[in-house]
């Protein structure tokens, strides 16, 4: 949901109820590395939106799989 304000400002609602966007991961969920470099990134869980996921720049390109320790939803 996006909503409008004056000058072309918006504010993007997650469909989550809301959740900071601003939030990081420490580690990365699936090597456990510190999150600390460029291209690292962090996302809630896209099925249950509950858990904080953080990806190295390693684990994504190589596609290392994850699983949301909340739901056991796994993702690349």
């Amino acid at each position: 949901m996006v909503k409008r304000f004056k000058r072309g400002y918006s504010i993007l609602r997650s469909r989550f109820g809301g959740m900071d966007v601003m939030k990081k991961a420490e580690r990365c969920i699936s090597c456990g590395v510190p999150l600390t470099e460029v291209g690292d990134v962090s996302f809630y869980c896209p099925n249950c939106g509950k858990v904080l996921i953080g990806r190295c720049h390693h684990c994504r390109d190589q596609s290392v799989l994850y699983v949301c320790p909340e739901c056991g939803f796994e993702g690349p």
